[in-house]
């Protein structure tokens, strides 16, 4: 009777921690997937804002396709959820205690899977025809134009504002009189050559450059998406597996702020390795080093699974250390 009810015992401490472990993988699942949904959508919105003004500042005269603009922004924003959906997901296995390889094995998962299907829809819509609608002119009649990059270059002053551009205008070269032009004497009507429209960009250069790595980035993840399933298992597959090997850095400090601050500069470099390794440089470096022993794309792959295992291993190693230590206590 003893051994039975030792038996019994036992087995009901095993269904609860399996029950405990299986709830807190659920709620893992659960907030992944919201977080990763509305990471994805707040940032397809703001860089569809952002390709919106940049449209409009050009003081374009061709009609603008709407939908094109809206999957660049999807593209580039689901760059940014693969980054910050897998350090949202890590942080919060951190924070909850869930069992770390079945974390790591559902954000990986979800990830994959979430990328790949949203780029496979990105891809159908982009064959969608556009309807394409003339922007709305920005400004009035006198609208001031000038080199954000050169401020005391010449000055533009478009006289009968956005609505015609090709219109009269009044040129203010330095050092020279203001000249006066009834129309645009060019051929180019589109008026590339015009600066932009004036618009203060307070924006830190640490934004603007991970703007413009995480749309390099963007570019890779449609590459290996249209590639086919293989290719795209062998890249982003190797890349979620080296972001999920840092998941060691999320566990430096108590406090979690600290923590997620840590992740967010580890997974900016990252990306920024990520994006050296695909610079031509580096792809001749690596045609010279393989020498058709293998294919240069894998080399990137490789690369992204060693320093992955290496930090699983080192992972792995201090908890077995953390684990003796804790029994020798």
């Amino acid at each position: 009777m003893e051994k039975n009810g030792f038996r019994a015992l036992l087995h009901s401490g095993r269904s609860r921690v399996i029950l405990n472990i299986v709830r807190k993988l659920v709620n893992l699942v659960l907030f992944y997937s919201l977080s990763f949904a509305i990471l994805f959508l707040v940032a397809t919105g703001l860089r569809f804002l952002v390709l919106r003004i940049e449209w409009v500042r050009a003081l374009s005269q061709e009609r603008e396709a709407v939908l094109i603009e809206i999957m660049t922004a999807a593209r580039w924003a689901l760059s940014l959820a693969v980054y910050g959906g897998v350090l949202l997901g890590l942080s919060y296995a951190v924070r909850r205690d869930v069992f770390t390889p079945m974390a790591i094995l559902c954000v990986a998962v979800l990830t994959i899977g979430f990328t790949f299907g949203i780029g496979q829809l990105i891809e159908s819509w982009e064959n969608v025809p556009p309807a394409k609608a003339l922007a709305q002119p920005l400004g009035k009649p006198g609208l001031i134009l000038s080199n954000n990059v050169r401020p005391a270059g010449t000055v533009l002053v478009l006289l009968e504002g956005p609505a015609k551009p090709g219109g009269s205008r009044v040129v203010a070269t330095p050092d020279k009189p203001l000249l006066y032009q009834a129309e645009f004497a060019g051929k180019d009507l589109s008026l590339l050559s015009l600066p932009p429209a004036p618009f203060s960009d307070n924006c830190p250069w640490f934004l603007k450059s991970l703007a413009i790595d995480l749309r390099l980035n963007a570019e890779n993840i449609r590459q290996t998406v249209n590639a086919g399933l293989l290719p795209f298992l062998m890249y982003a597959g190797t890349l979620v597996f080296l972001l999920c090997s840092l998941m060691f850095i999320l566990k430096f400090s108590l406090w979690p702020l600290a923590n997620l601050f840590l992740g967010c500069l580890a997974f900016r470099g990252v990306l920024a390795l990520e994006l050296f390794f695909k610079t031509p440089e580096m792809q001749e470096m690596f045609d010279s080093f393989l020498q058709n022993r293998l294919p240069r794309a894998w080399a990137v792959p490789l690369i992204f699974c060693g320093v992955g295992l290496l930090a699983h291993l080192y992972s792995f190693l201090v908890y077995l250390v953390k684990r003796q230590s804790h029994y020798a206590a």
